[in-house]
């Protein structure tokens, strides 16, 4: 009689064609991947720079000032070495007591008053947008005064100091 023979596993035509789908479906979705995580990332440098901006703003409610170029973001997480300043320090006023790293691993710069390039009051008397201090991330490249440097501080005429915006020079 006729003898049946089984056959088991994937020819080497199969497995190729299993294979360069596979590398199809990789060359649709992969740059949509990538696309998303960077759009992750610049999220995530925005929603850190919001959360540095209101501890400032807690610390400036206790200090009556916020802190110099100087003196920096540290301030936020170590008590100051002045023993009058030390009496109203009530930090640290960030979460964990550490600053964060920005998504691409670089520290936040930061700067107030005149180092950044401030004005002073508006012509009606009210306080400038820029007298907020300026906390930016270095973006991807991490080099400071690219166009993917993201920045709390607004664009030329946009009065709002709690947007966060990405430069675009």
């Amino acid at each position: 009689m006729s003898r049946r023979t089984l056959r088991s596993g994937l020819t080497l035509l199969e497995l190729m064609i299993v294979l360069i789908i596979l590398v199809g479906l990789m060359a649709i979705v992969g740059p949509r991947l990538l696309g998303t995580q960077k759009k992750a990332d610049v999220r995530t440098a925005q929603a850190q720079i919001g959360n540095l901006a209101a501890a400032l703003k807690m610390y400036a409610v206790d200090m009556k000032t916020f802190p110099t170029t100087e003196e920096g973001l540290e301030l936020l997480v170590s008590i100051p070495e002045d023993e009058n300043l030390a009496r109203n320090w009530d930090g640290p006023y960030i979460e964990g007591g550490k600053l964060p790293l920005d998504p691409w691993g670089s520290p936040f710069e930061y700067e107030f008053g005149a180092d950044a390039g401030f004005e002073g009051e508006e012509s009606d008397g009210s306080a400038a947008a820029s007298d907020f201090p300026r906390v930016t991330s270095l973006g991807p490249d991490r080099q400071a005064g690219t166009p993917d440097d993201i920045s709390n501080q607004p664009e030329a005429g946009d009065g709002d100091i709690d947007s966060v915006t990405i430069n675009d020079a």
